[in-house]
């Protein structure tokens, strides 16, 4: 609410230090423990109301590492070094793995019966604007998304 504040928090954003880790499922199995995609966004050419991987877009870089596999499902950890909109979702999508759920970037029909797609915000770490000091924030999953992921998991027989 104080300008000094707001601009402190701003230079934060702007030079990427803040920390800002999202879990999500995504759809199929990815084959690498941990990536990276660094792929540029913008609005896409076939569809405005969308974002999309698109050449002389914004840099938008996602750093993912994976969590659990699970059947036909992958459940990851994002940790997002730019923050473009819709970057977790158009970034998973662009690489085949769209977020379970996510009936805008990935498939229109859907297993479950979800309010949106499985995508939460767990960790939010940045340096106290007045007092330097370095906070971090964690919040639990949703009760809808821990659900989910047990009912999965038992889907593998246990198996991790």
């Amino acid at each position: 609410k104080k300008d000094m504040a707001h601009q402190k928090i701003a230079a934060q954003l702007y030079e990427h230090s803040i920390t800002r880790k999202y879990h999500a499922i995504v759809c199929g199995i990815l084959k690498d423990d941990e990536g990276t995609i660094d792929a540029p966004i913008g609005r896409s050419p076939k569809d405005r109301k969308k974002m999309a991987v698109v050449p002389g877009g914004r840099r938008a870089v996602t750093h993912y590492k994976v969590l659990k596999r699970l059947k036909g499902y992958t459940y990851i950890e994002c940790r997002l070094e730019t923050g473009r909109t819709h970057q977790i979702r158009v970034h998973m999508a662009s690489i085949g793995h769209p977020l379970l759920g996510d009936e805008v970037y990935g498939p229109k029909k859907q297993k479950f019966a979800l309010e949106g797609q499985c995508l939460h915000a767990k960790v939010l770490g940045f340096v106290h604007p007045r007092t330097s000091e370095y906070m971090e924030f964690e919040t639990a999953l949703p009760r809808y998304f821990t659900e989910l992921l047990e009912k999965l998991d038992h889907s593998l027989g246990g198996k991790r």
